[in-house]
């Protein structure tokens, strides 16, 4: 028997992932992503889901700060970077929009939810495996 392997964050996450879960049973697909966004606040605030809506996440090249930031749809529990989108399907290239979000932010764990799919809820788990990059002092 294979010994069970604890997951990071997994209350954390079967807590977000069931308020996606109940944004999509109420609106279902085929809304922009911005409405995703502003139901998934108010599904986190009912539940106590501690979360910062578009939480900037600054970016260096070379040692150096860059002006612009990379902007994660939100930052939940101080620990999880959840990326939301509105597509008939996710591609690699989300996927890479994560990995990015996690290797910026120095954290670890990366959520990709998508609310366009017409047979349900889509989601995948991303875990940064890779060093971050480093930030300017």
């Amino acid at each position: 028997m294979k010994p069970m392997v604890d997951l990071l964050y997994k209350d954390e996450v079967y807590a977000i992932v069931g308020a996606a879960m109940e944004v999509y049973n109420e609106l279902g697909p085929g809304f922009l992503e911005a409405i995703y966004q502003e139901a998934l606040e108010i599904e986190f605030r009912a539940r106590l889901i501690p979360f910062c809506a578009l939480a900037e996440l600054p970016v260096s090249y070379k040692g150096q700060r860059l002006k612009k930031f990379y902007i994660a749809d939100f930052l939940v529990y101080e620990r999880v970077v959840v990326e939301i989108k509105a597509l008939s399907h996710l591609t690699s290239i989300e996927e890479a929009q994560v990995i990015n979000e996690l290797k910026t932010s120095g954290l670890k764990l990366g959520l990709l939810i998508n609310f366009g799919a017409s047979d349900g809820l889509e989601w995948k788990r991303k875990i940064l495996t890779q060093k971050p990059i480093r930030k300017n002092k």
